[in-house]
């Protein structure tokens, strides 16, 4: 004898249709990480970020860093705290990038470090978050866009680089001896506050004036290389998160220390996630025919099921089955609507018609009680059949 074929299933997953559910996600994977490896290959002789002094990038600022080489400044880019704060001297000015990454302690110990040198310190677009503790006296502002304003001071600095770009965040200083230039709603948007030993903080609310694509404009290079370019070292402050400092004390966590941008991107990235989800979801494609894992025969599931009938000693339910069906098959034969096979006033004088002769007790047949017991459940079933074989045959 040869064995039977297997049966297929609905359920098996063959390894066509695996790669057809599967190739769509695979190739988009495998683009992303061919267009990470590219974009790396072609960055890697080159450095590229936001106020890098030796990125190239419309953002970055490496034209002001060359224009502050030619004036004999030079410039020391540091990325811990521990290299800024000893870099640091009288004859330096320490510039923080972005000194709302820095923590709590990091900021004070930056403080510290910077009133005891004497040096320059310029911060830039330090927030609530950084502002009071970097200046003491200093409080933030909302911010505003950047457009061109007039200096509106007397800051030298100021006066001779003429309007520049300026806004962002704005300030509120308590401080005797402060110079408060470009004025935003009644609150500048650069702040000098003296400092000791000739030292000195300067706070500009936006960082505009030193990106490559826009040292040109307005009187922008001129203002950054007076600020920079004050004494003959430059310390640029990059924060980063390989800095070991940043986790001692606790204050910041990881979610903190993120640049604005990445969760910003992530959220954006989400949020096309669920509308991908929700549209492929709306896709529910043509119909499909599928082989049912087993074939069963009917007789066997009348059999099935009527046992279950008889273990769960349900002959009212049996015998309600036994009569619908019989009603279902009559109405029909007798000319009944589908929607009228199971009302009595309507039936039962279909039967009569075509049985005048008949003896059984209709009514009670085919709208009776449930049998007391399995035989007359027997008994009902044999009559109902009958009942159909003489409808069919009259």
């Amino acid at each position: 004898m040869t064995a039977a074929p297997a049966l297929s299933t609905s359920d098996a997953r063959t390894a066509r249709h695996v790669w057809k559910r599967t190739r769509g996600p695979l190739i988009v994977l495998v683009l992303i990480l061919v267009a990470g490896i590219v974009m790396a290959a072609v960055r890697s002789g080159d450095q590229h970020g936001r106020l890098d002094p030796r990125s190239a990038d419309p953002y970055g600022s490496r034209a002001v860093a060359q224009l502050l080489d030619e004036q004999g400044v030079s410039t020391r880019v540091v990325t811990t705290l521990d290299d800024a704060t000893k870099a640091v001297a009288p004859d330096s000015t320490l510039l923080v990038a972005n000194p709302d990454l820095l923590t709590p302690q990091q900021q004070r110990q930056l403080r510290t470090a910077a009133n005891e040198s004497g040096s320059r310190t310029v911060l830039l677009s330090p927030g609530p978050p950084s502002a009071s503790t970097l200046a003491p006296g200093v409080q933030a502002a909302a911010r505003k866009p950047v457009s061109a304003r007039s200096p509106q001071c007397s800051l030298p600095a100021a006066v001779r680089a003429g309007d520049t770009d300026t806004g962002g965040f704005r300030y509120t200083a308590n401080v005797p001896g402060s110079d408060t230039c470009y004025l935003s709603d009644g609150l500048p948007t650069l702040l000098r506050v003296p400092g000791r030993d000739n030292g000195d903080t300067v706070l500009l609310g936006a960082p505009d004036i030193l990106y490559n694509d826009r040292l040109d404009k307005q009187g922008n290079a001129s203002l950054a290389l007076q600020l920079l370019g004050s004494r003959p070292h430059l310390v640029w402050y990059l924060p980063s998160l390989r800095d070991t400092a940043a986790t001692e004390g606790g204050d910041r966590s990881f979610v903190d220390l993120v640049p604005p941008g990445w969760i910003w991107g992530t959220l954006q990235l989400a949020f096309a996630a669920v509308l991908a989800a929700i549209w492929r979801a709306r896709r529910l494609g043509p119909l499909v025919t599928e082989q049912l894992p087993v074939a069963v025969r009917a007789s066997e599931t009348t059999e099935g099921r009527a046992r279950l009938y008889r273990r769960a000693d349900a002959r009212d339910r049996a015998a309600s089955a036994l009569r619908a069906a019989t009603r279902a098959q009559l109405a029909p034969l007798l000319g009944v609507p589908a929607s009228r096979a199971h009302a009595a006033d309507a039936l039962l004088p279909a039967v009569s018609a075509h049985l005048p002769t008949t003896a059984r007790d209709l009514p009670s047949l085919l709208f009776g009680t449930a049998p007391s017991d399995d035989a007359g459940l027997i008994r009902l079933a044999d009559e109902l059949d009958a009942l159909e074989r003489e409808v069919r045959a009259s």
